[in-house]
């Protein structure tokens, strides 16, 4: 007998205000030409499988915000396939209109909990993943919500090639405290700082997220953490 897969709780937010007559025509006419598909049953998905032209490797960025990340890397990787993911609607509709302005025919998108792609996703088909200024959930009690967990690296180590690069920011210190904890306890994924600024400073082909530069603006510091794949 099947084992019946678990229900998965979502938290966080899926929709803010009302969007303007434009986005939510892209929403109803863009975004089902870029819907990433959900594979029912067990049937595997090849991310690989959803661009053309053919594209060289595929990086995901899981909360992309209001996309100016994604949209960056996309319009400067055009040989790279990019999946999107982001419940927020209001954060989807911001990248539609950024992918339509930049002609960017390389991003695909899920307004849905990452989870359910990962349930299904090839394994080795990733070869770089962002997870940068997710919730940190500050209270103790709502810790357990947070993206960054040893379940999701049980996926994503199942996903992403061999040396592969998994990136995560954020201006919340017991987070990354919490994140460096997880990584410790593991084998398949490697921290190897040489120095303090590989961790004070974003990698040389980031931009300012919206959310980085409210941190900066308040003076928090940013820690900006980069694991391989074993």
């Amino acid at each position: 007998m099947r084992k019946k897969k678990q229900k998965l709780n979502f938290y966080g937010r899926r929709k803010g205000r009302k969007l303007r007559q434009g986005r939510q025509a892209q929403i109803q006419e863009k975004l089902p030409r870029v819907l990433i598909p959900i594979c029912p049953g067990e049937e595997q998905l090849d991310p690989m499988s959803l661009f053309y032209p053919p594209v060289k490797d595929v990086w995901m960025e899981i909360g992309f915000g209001a996309g100016e990340h994604l949209a960056y890397h996309a319009s400067t990787n055009p040989d790279i396939g990019f999946l999107g993911i982001e419940p927020f609607i209001n954060g989807v509709a911001s990248l539609l209109s950024k992918m339509e302005r930049q002609d960017l025919n390389n991003v695909r998108l899920l307004n849905d909990d990452v989870r359910l792609l990962l349930r299904n996703l090839a394994s080795n088909s990733l070869g770089r993943v962002f997870i940068l200024f997710p919730d940190p959930w500050p209270k103790k009690k709502h810790r357990k919500r947070r993206l960054f967990s040893t379940a999701l690296l049980d996926k994503l180590s199942q996903q992403m090639r061999p040396h592969a690069e998994l990136r995560f920011a954020s201006d919340n210190m017991c987070y990354i405290r919490d994140v460096l904890e997880v990584v410790s306890n593991r084998t398949d994924f490697n921290w190897e700082p040489r120095r303090s600024k590989d961790w004070k400073r974003p990698p040389s082909d980031a931009i300012e997220t919206r959310y980085e530069s409210k941190a900066r603006k308040v003076g928090q510091p940013c820690v900006y953490l980069s694991f391989r794949k074993v």
